[in-house]
Order: structure tokens, then sequence, then C-alpha cells
């Protein structure tokens, strides 16, 4: 079964989005504003986490209400610029764990290499939020995701601020059971493996480095 796939057009997270795509956003501002929009896409993303129920004692009863059951969530960002939306996550579901995963692109051959996994002990029993801005060739969100289903991970979600629909078709070949969320869905890839307009290198643009 094919994983759901959905553009965000939320008005607060299209307007955040465009503040971050101007050239001339700073740093500090391109990274508060990541961070925010992280946060919002996690309120939906964390839509169908399951519910138990739960009776508690308020000043004046027993309600009967229901709080977040089964399985924990972990945000896995990919190293580097996946970093960039950890916080605004965590700041929806301060319970969750954080994994990394490392990878960098060769610039010849555009194909990504793992160089670090450090992921909770207990990540096959989890619900993971792999978090990176952008969804380009699809290279590294497939290789992440395929560390973690190595290590027995199932129920995943990929989140993106912007994604290229040669990404999109191949994340979607190579793990039709992924959830995908993005803020927007570009033209195109340019020639270089860039999404176009896109927002530029956003590990870049968050950490100040060229």
């Amino acid at each position: 079964m094919m994983g759901k796939f959905q553009v965000m057009d939320h008005p607060l997270i299209q307007h955040k989005l465009t503040i971050i795509r101007d050239k001339n956003c700073g740093t500090k501002e391109f990274r508060e504003v990541v961070n925010e929009i992280a946060n919002l896409m996690a309120f939906e993303v964390a839509r169908d986490m399951p519910l138990e129920d739960v009776d508690v004692q308020t000043p004046e009863g027993v309600a009967h209400a229901k709080q977040i059951s089964g399985k924990k969530v972990a945000i896995v960002p990919i190293l580097r610029a996946g970093i960039g939306m950890v916080d605004g996550i965590l700041d929806l579901i301060p319970a969750a764990k954080v994994g990394h995963i490392g990878m960098y692109r060769d610039e010849k051959t555009l194909e990504p290499h793992e160089y670090f996994v450090k992921l909770p002990s207990d990540i096959d029993q989890r619900q993971i939020f792999v978090v990176d801005p952008m969804l380009a060739t699809g290279g590294s969100s497939i290789m992440a995701i395929d560390a973690l289903k190595k290590r027995g991970a199932s129920n995943i979600k990929f989140v993106c601020l912007v994604a290229a629909p040669e990404g999109v078709k191949a994340l979607q070949k190579a793990h039709p059971d992924v959830d995908i969320y993005t803020a927007a869905l570009d033209q195109k890839l340019n020639d270089k493996g860039y999404i176009v307009p896109g927002l530029g290198d956003a590990g870049d643009r968050l950490f100040g480095t060229k």
C-alpha cells in the first residue's frame, strides 16, 4: 500500500516558507522560522497517533479523557540540515527521543554516503519522524530510511519543507510504506541536484557556512 503524500497548505506554514525562501533572509531568522514551520507541521504529522482512554481527577470531579498511547516517538534528523527542524518538533512532543543519521553527498556522482548512525536503543518500537528540510534527489532520505529499517524500525514518516517531484517519486518507489509530508512541492531539480526554485542549501543557510 502506498504511503500518504501530503503538501501542507496551512496559511501560517505557507507564509513562513515564503520568508525563508527569500535569499536575503539572514541565518538567525532562517533558523528560527525553520523551527516554527517544523512545529506547525508536527501538529499535522502527529494527527493519527493512537489515543487511549484515561480517567483524570479534575478540581471538580472525574473526566473521562484521552492520552497518547502505544508507540513513543523518535525524531531522526538527517545531518546536518535536519537538525534545524528538531527543536520545533520537540516543543510539541517533548518526550520524543532524538536519533541522528549522517549523510554526505559525493559532489561528482551526487550519491549519498552514510557516515554516522546513532539511534535510541528501542528504535524498533517507536513512531519515527525522519526530518530533512529538502527532499531533492531522494538519495539521502532513501539511505536514511534503509538504515532505520535495517535496525528494525517500521513505522516511519518523512517530513521536509520543500520537495522536488523527482525526490518524491524516488522515495515512494524505494519505500512505499513511508508517509511523506512537505510544505511545498516545487518544480524540478537542476543539473546540480538542487531544488528549483527551492531555498538554496538549507544546511549552509541554517549554520552560516558556505
